[in-house]
């Protein structure tokens, strides 16, 4: 049970000091339905009640209402009348939302949100490359060499950390290059992907020399404004993450093969 909410202050000063209270349990009770829901526990169709979650999570109304008008945005719930609140089929839910993302990472479903993802990135990121190198400016187009080479460094060292930073602002900067806002706003998502693969071990400990010198063929490419050979190598380093996910999800048997 999370913490349960002291009900007995009162006044104006009392309300500021909990208010951090609160917004703390609204994200512990927002994650727990959350995961919920993407991992299948609560399944389509299912009706939560509001008073059966005040109960279960020791929180106020007012916190749940607030949870439930959050999954509602996300297109989690839906408000039936003379039914109650609803959980919604995965269809109706917002895919592109990054705590959506989260969650499906953390559930039994994993590998297909990781192959949703990536056959997205495959068909935008080689394009966002394309633009970039058409419209970047000289100053982004060196560092984005210079990140390249920054990457390099730590993966040869086997420096994840370092590695997952700078791979997550070396493709943040390609779609920001590109030149469309769009493609820019899917950057938030390539960094859940990203970390996920990290997080759930999902990627090797040392990046394949491969992948480092595509990074690199990407950035200088662009640099020399060879829309078709950052294209050609960014598609590559989606197939080189496409197949190793594939070999991982054929050995856990998890659903995410077509």
């Amino acid at each position: 049970m999370l913490q349960r909410v002291d009900r007995s202050s009162s006044g104006v000063a009392a309300v500021q000091k909990k208010a951090p209270a609160e917004a703390g349990l609204h994200a512990q009770v927002l994650d727990h339905l959350g995961t919920a829901i993407c991992g299948g526990q609560l399944t389509p169709g299912s009706v939560l009640n509001i008073d059966e979650l005040v109960d279960r999570y020791g929180v106020s109304r007012s916190v749940v209402r607030e949870v439930l008008r959050v999954l509602a945005a996300m297109g989690f719930i839906e408000t039936r009348r003379r039914v109650g609140v609803m959980i919604r089929p995965t269809r109706d839910w917002n895919v592109f939302d990054p705590q959506v993302i989260r969650w499906r990472l953390a559930s039994d479903g994993r590998m297909a949100q990781m192959r949703s993802i990536t056959e997205l990135r495959t068909a935008v990121e080689p394009h966002a490359a394309w633009l970039a190198a058409r419209r970047v400016d000289h100053d982004e187009a060196s560092d984005l060499v210079g990140l390249a080479a920054k990457m390099w460094a730590a993966g040869k060292a086997g420096d994840e950390e370092r590695f997952l930073d700078l791979d997550i602002e070396f493709h943040r900067r390609v779609l920001a290059a590109s030149g469309n806002e769009m493609f820019v706003k899917l950057q938030d998502l390539v960094a859940e992907v990203l970390t996920g693969r990290h997080h759930y071990d999902l990627m090797p400990h040392y990046p394949h020399e491969q992948a480092l010198q595509l990074h690199a063929d990407v950035a200088q490419a662009i640099q020399r404004r060879d829309g078709d050979r950052a294209q050609a190598a960014m598609v590559q380093i989606m197939e080189q993450a496409f197949g190793e996910m594939k070999s991982m999800w054929e050995q856990t048997g998890e659903p995410g093969q077509g």
